[in-house]
């Protein structure tokens, strides 16, 4: 979600996922101050995807050792991605653990009505032992919004998403991020996965509060069998178990 580059997400200027947009320099500095990891690091592999990836071969993905793939599915308060239902099947049918991921645009509409839109458009959840919950993408600005209303926007989503679908959604963002646009806010972690976007050999310092990382995207360069494009990897912080756990919300 925080590329230091330029891309095109339903023809507007974000980062699909793994990257920062170039709207402002908070979340990049984070991301490029070290070269991008390689490939492997210790956990879980994974994935995360966009249309940019465009057409993936799922069971290659899942024959290369991917466990588990986030899927751009919704941004700001009306877009959806034309590419989240053929990942979002794909994925399921190879037996790719997946959830869906929201771009957050706060300054365009209410957390309640953009929490609404991914509920809606394929942010749901169900167990079934392949369905994670759904994340929320936080990068780029401020998006003009000082600390209070963004940990107010913030709340919103997450307690509306969580009443449409009883999960608590993953948190996406640079320790930056969080500390420019949240002032350091720490309650969120009580309960929401932290989903750390660093591009390092090492995690490095978490946001305020997080006690440690469920999922870090360690790399926006990587390569899998399976996808003809760079791809962000993201690792697991814990053992398939867990995963499973977490993707059926059971201790």
């Amino acid at each position: 979600m925080d590329k230091p580059q330029v891309r095109r997400w339903f023809g507007r200027l974000v980062r699909p996922l793994a990257g920062v947009t170039v709207l402002a320099g908070i979340a990049t500095a984070a991301l490029t101050a070290t070269a991008p990891a390689a490939n492997a690091v210790d956990g879980i592999p994974g994935v995360d995807v966009s249309r940019y990836q465009g057409t993936i071969n799922w069971t290659q993905v899942r024959g290369a050792g991917i466990q588990f793939a986030y899927i751009a599915a919704t941004d700001g308060p009306s877009h959806t991605s034309d590419a989240f239902s053929r990942n979002y099947l794909g994925a399921y049918n190879a037996g790719v653990i997946r959830g869906a991921y929201h771009f957050a645009r706060p300054d365009e509409s209410s957390g309640v009505q953009q929490a609404n839109h991914l509920a809606d458009n394929g942010g749901a959840w169900s167990r079934d032992n392949l369905t994670l919950p759904a994340a929320l993408d936080l990068e780029g600005g401020c998006y003009g919004m000082s600390q209070a209303a963004m940990r107010s926007w913030i709340a919103a989503f997450l307690n509306q998403y969580r009443a449409r679908t009883t999960r608590y959604a993953v948190i996406y963002t640079t320790t930056s991020w969080w500390t420019s646009c949240t002032g350091n806010y720490t309650a969120f972690w009580a309960n929401h996965p932290l989903w750390l976007a660093r591009w390092a050999s090492t995690p490095g310092t978490l946001p305020a509060g997080a006690p440690y990382y469920t999922f870090w995207q360690h790399t926006n360069s990587g390569t899998v069998p399976g996808i003809s494009t760079a791809v962000d990897r993201d690792t697991f912080n814990g053992t398939r178990p867990r995963l499973v756990a977490l993707a059926n919300n059971t201790p």
